[in-house]
C-alpha cells in the first residue's frame, strides 16, 4: 500500500503545482454551459426537464471533465518513460501491479476533482441538486468514470512511446466517447440505427448515472448504469494491469 500511496501522492503534487492544467481542465466544459447551455436553454425542450436545457448540460459537462482529465493523465506513463523516472521504478523492489494501481488512482482522484470544481460552478449557474444522496451518487459515478478511463489511458500509453502519437489517438478516440454519451442531448431523441451505438458506450451510463443523482431524471435504470460503468472500470483497470507489466525496461 506504501507504494500504491507515494504514486498516488505524486501525482496529487503535480497536479496542484499545475495551474495552467487546472484551469486549461475546466475551461471547456465551463465554454459549454456558459455559451451553448445559456444560448439554447430558451429554444430546446429537454422531457423531463422542459426548457432548462442548462440544468439537462451540467451532468454531461462533469462528465466530460472526469473523462478528459482522467484519459489524459495516462500520458504521464509516456513522460515518465521519456525522462527514465519510469525505469527507475520499474526496478525497484515493488509490483508493478502496484505501480500501476497508484498511477490509476492519482489520475482518477485528479479526474473527480476537476469534475467537483465544475459541480461546484455549476451550484453557481442555477443547478438544483435534489438530495444530499443524490450528491454522493453523482460523485460515486464520477468515481467509477474517473476509474474507468484513468486505466483505459494507462493501457494505451503503455503500448505508446510518443506523446503526440498519445494525444491523436486520444483523440479520436475519446470525442466520438463523448458525443455519443448522451451528454450534450438525450439519447431518447437519437434515430433508431444510432441508438444501440449509444449504448455500447459506456460514458452514456456514467453520465446517466450522474444526471440521476443530481437531477433524479435518466433515461438509463441507475442499477444497470452503475453495474455496467462500474464493470468497465475492472475491465480497464485489469486490461491496463496486464498491458503495464509488458512494459519493456
Amino acid at each position: 500500500m506504501d507504494i500504491i500511496y507515494t504514486i498516488w501522492l505524486r501525482s496529487m503534487k503535480r497536479y496542484i503545482r499545475s495551474r495552467s492544467r487546472i484551469i486549461g481542465s475546466i475551461a471547456m466544459p465551463l465554454f459549454f454551459l456558459l455559451f451553448l447551455g445559456f444560448g439554447l436553454n430558451s429554444v430546446v425542450s429537454i422531457p423531463g426537464f422542459g426548457q432548462n436545457y442548462t440544468q439537462f448540460l451540467i451532468p454531461g459537462m462533469v462528465a466530460m471533465s472526469v473523462l478528459f482529465t482522467s484519459v489524459f493523465s495516462g500520458i504521464q506513463i509516456i513522460w515518465d518513460k521519456q525522462f527514465g523516472f519510469l525505469k527507475e521504478t520499474l526496478v525497484a523492489p515493488v509490483t508493478r501491479l502496484e505501480i500501476m494501481l497508484g498511477q490509476t488512482a492519482g489520475g482518477a482522484t485528479t479526474a473527480v476533482v476537476q469534475g467537483v470544481i465544475i459541480l461546484v460552478l455549476s451550484l453557481l449557474i442555477g443547478l438544483s441538486v435534489k438530495t444530499i444522496a443524490g450528491f454522493l451518487v453523482a460523485i460515486g459515478f464520477m468515481i467509477l468514470i474517473g476509474i474507468g478511463f484513468t486505466a483505459f489511458g494507462i493501457a494505451i500509453a503503455s503500448t505508446m512511446e510518443d506523446m503526440n502519437g498519445f494525444q491523436l489517438i486520444m483523440n479520436f478516440v475519446i470525442f466520438p466517447i463523448f458525443g455519443l454519451s448522451g451528454a450534450l442531448f438525450p439519447i431518447s431523441s437519437l434515430p433508431g440505427w444510432l441508438s444501440p451505438i449509444t449504448m455500447l458506450d459506456p460514458l452514456t451510463y456514467g453520465v446517466e448515472g450522474i444526471r440521476y443523482g443530481l437531477t433524479g431524471v435518466s433515461q438509463i435504470n441507475p442499477v444497470i448504469s452503475f453495474a455496467v460503468i462500474g464493470g468497465f472500470s475492472v475491465a480497464m483497470a485489469v486490461l491496463g494491469a496486464y498491458l503495464f507489466r509488458k512494459i519493456a525496461i
